[in-house]
């Protein structure tokens, strides 16, 4: 395939971009400087030729992979990094400031299990091998709450069949909102799609954190303003 058609799928996936802004204030010349140097290292890069197998993207044999999409501030991710260092993670996060943030953990702390990518997710679920990652998290994604934007959430079927070529059969997906309606919206599409099953057999189930979980800022705000965190969790088929 030419470069130039390349571009355009690339651009084409663009258009299903479920994110707004990229950046809020500019960086500090040493959030800058650090930027600059830690990324490239452990950016992956779709525009080159797929790698034959996830674990080739780390530097040990990863006995998981695990892909966070949209990591925000990083603490989920760091937190379950360090926790297992067995496991490779790849997090994807377009927004520029909440990368820094996690470049400036990750190199705080000597992580050396994280992988990432910070434009559209879609890029990376079409350029992972199939059956490759062993657990997919999407915690408390952008609602995009007016009806109008609904179209913009990232569960979608078709997304869900990008989630079911890179899941391996038996691998998770872990969903977590405190917002009813995009609750609700998943549940619904999940149960439409064949290739994935609601694990939950009690109230319990979806009242729990997951395993290992650290509790988020985001998640400590919306407990203090009523919003009861829902934890989903799906098994590929």
């Amino acid at each position: 395939m030419s470069d130039d058609n390349q571009e355009e799928i690339r651009k084409s996936r663009r258009s299903e971009a479920f994110f707004g802004r990229r950046k809020s204030k500019a960086l500090s010349p040493k959030a800058q400087q650090r930027f600059d140097k830690l990324f490239p290292g452990l950016k992956i890069d779709p525009t080159q030729a797929p790698v034959s197998s996830a674990s080739a993207l780390f530097d040990h044999q990863p006995e998981q992979i695990i892909l966070e999409i949209g990591f925000g501030g990083g603490e989920h991710l760091l937190h379950q990094a360090k926790s297992n260092p067995q496991n490779g993670y790849i997090g994807v996060e377009p927004f520029v400031n909440s990368m820094a943030k996690a470049l400036r953990n990750i190199d705080d702390d000597d992580v050396g299990n994280i992988r990432l990518y910070d434009e559209d997710a879609v890029e990376i679920l079409d350029w992972l091998p199939e059956a490759s990652i062993d657990r997919i998290d999407l915690l408390y994604p952008d609602p995009w709450p007016k009806i109008r934007h609904w179209k913009r959430r990232f569960v979608s079927q078709k997304n869900l069949d990008r989630f079911a070529r890179v899941l391996r059969p038996g691998g998770k997906f872990h969903f977590a909102s405190d917002i009813d309606t995009y609750i609700n919206w998943t549940l619904q599409h999940c149960e439409m799609h064949k290739d994935f099953e609601w694990t939950a057999s009690s109230a319990e189930d979806w009242h729990a954190p997951y395993h290992n979980w650290i509790r988020t800022r985001y998640e400590a705000k919306a407990i203090r303003e009523g919003r009861m965190p829902c934890y989903l969790r799906f098994e590929r088929n």
